[in-house]
C-alpha cells in the first residue's frame, strides 16, 4: 500500500489563509463596492436557542440595542440614499422594544425593510398584532422554517417549535404573505441540520412547496438556502461531536471561487446592536470590526458620514469565510450560484 501524506496539516494551513486561497484562485483581495444594505443586528435576546444559532442568541441575553442606536441608524439611512433596505436581524429583532418604530422610519424613507423572523416569536405574549403590522408596512419577511418535517424541525429548535411555526405562517398568508398577486414577500430559510451543505436550493424549494403546500396549505414566494456557519454555537456542537475538523475540510475542499463577486460583505454593512460596524453579521459575532485588515475604517455608526467613504476597502476574513463559498455558496439571501 502507497502511503500518502497526511491530509490535515494542509487543511488547517488552508483553513487559516482565506485571503491566501483567494489569491491562489487568482480573485485577488476581497473589497468591498457600495453599500446597498444595511444589516442591523438589534440584539442577541430571543424566545429560542437553536442548535445552529451564529449569534448564540437565546432568552437570556441581555445584549440589547438602545434608543440613540436605533435614531443614530435612521440619520444614516437618512444621509445615504444609496442605501436600498434595512435589514433587520437578531436575536429575535421584534422582542427589541425599537424594533417598530425603526420599520416605520425606514418605510417613512422609502426603504425596503426586512424582517428576519423565527416565526415563533409571533406566539409570543404582546404579538398578537405583529403579522399585521408587518403588513401593513409592507415589511419583506424572511422566516427560518429548517425543514418541512417536524421531527426535523424540532430537533434544532425545541418541542412545540414545529406547529408555531406553521401557525405563524398561516397567520401571514391570511393577510397576502406569499401570495403573487399581493406584493407581500414571504420567503422561507433553510439551513442544514447537521455539518453538511445545503442541497441545490431549487430542487429543494420545489419540495418545500409541495410538502408545505400540500399539507398545510401554506404559500411562500422563495426558499433560500444558508450554509451553517462554523462559529459560536455551531462550531461548540461541532467540538463536542468531534466533527469540526471534518466540517472545515468539506467548507475548504468546496471553495469555489465563482461565488466571490457575489458575497454579500462587498455590498453589505453590518451595525452590531451597541452600534459597532462590521462586514456582515458573521465578522460581528467573531469581534472582526470593520477595517481589521488595515485599521483605517470607522469603528461605529458615530464614526461614518457617508457610506460612500468604504468603497474599496478590503473586507476582514477569517477561516469562517470558506463557509460563504463553499458549493453553491451562501449568504442572507440564501445560494450565491
Amino acid at each position: 500500500m502507497i502511503a500518502t501524506a497526511d491530509p490535515r496539516p494542509a487543511i488547517r494551513e488552508a483553513r487559516a489563509d482565506f485571503s491566501g486561497k483567494l489569491r491562489a484562485a487568482g480573485v485577488g483581495e476581497l473589497v468591498r463596492k457600495r453599500v446597498i444594505t444595511l444589516q442591523l443586528n438589534v440584539g442577541k435576546l430571543c424566545n429560542m436557542a437553536c442548535h445552529h444559532c451564529h449569534v448564540d442568541a437565546g432568552p437570556k441575553r441581555t445584549e440589547i440595542m438602545a434608543p440613540e442606536v436605533a435614531i443614530r441608524v435612521v440619520q444614516i439611512l437618512a444621509d445615504n440614499p444609496g442605501v436600498e433596505c434595512l435589514d433587520l436581524t437578531g436575536g429575535a429583532p421584534e422582542l427589541n422594544p425599537g424594533f417598530r418604530w425603526l420599520v416605520s422610519e425606514a418605510r417613512r424613507l422609502r426603504r425596503r425593510v426586512i424582517d428576519r423572523c423565527n416565526l415563533t416569536v409571533l406566539a409570543e405574549p404582546g404579538m398578537d398584532d405583529l403579522a399585521w403590522f408587518l403588513a401593513e408596512h409592507r415589511v419583506e419577511v424572511v422566516a427560518s422554517l429548517p425543514c418541512y418535517l417536524p421531527e426535523n424541525v424540532e430537533r434544532q429548535r425545541g418541542k412545540g417549535a414545529f406547529s408555531k411555526s406553521i401557525e405563524a405562517l398561516r397567520a401571514l398568508n391570511a393577510l397576502g404573505y406569499g401570495r403573487s398577486d399581493s406584493g407581500l414577500v414571504l420567503n422561507l430559510v433553510y439551513n442544514p441540520l447537521g455539518p453538511s451543505l445545503p442541497p441545490p436550493q431549487d430542487d429543494l424549494q420545489a419540495a418545500y412547496r409541495r410538502e408545505l403546500g400540500d399539507v398545510f396549505g401554506i404559500a411562500f414566494n422563495r426558499l433560500l438556502t444558508i450554509t451553517n456557519m462554523p462559529i459560536k454555537r455551531f462550531a461548540a456542537l461541532l467540538a463536542r461531536t468531534g466533527r469540526y475538523e471534518a466540517y472545515m475540510s468539506l467548507l475548504v475542499n468546496h471553495f469555489n471561487a465563482v461565488t466571490v463577486p457575489e458575497l454579500m460583505c462587498r455590498t453589505l454593512l453590518s451595525v452590531a446592536w451597541d452600534g459597532g460596524l462590521y462586514d456582515c453579521d458573521f465578522n460581528q459575532m467573531l469581534g472582526l470590526r470593520l477595517g481589521a485588515e488595515t485599521g483605517r475604517a470607522p469603528r461605529t455608526i458615530w464614526d461614518v458620514g457617508s457610506l460612500d467613504a468604504l468603497f474599496g476597502a478590503r473586507v476582514a476574513t477569517g477561516p469562517h469565510c470558506f463557509g460563504c463559498t463553499a458549493g453553491a455558496g451562501s449568504s442572507c439571501g440564501g445560494a450565491l450560484l
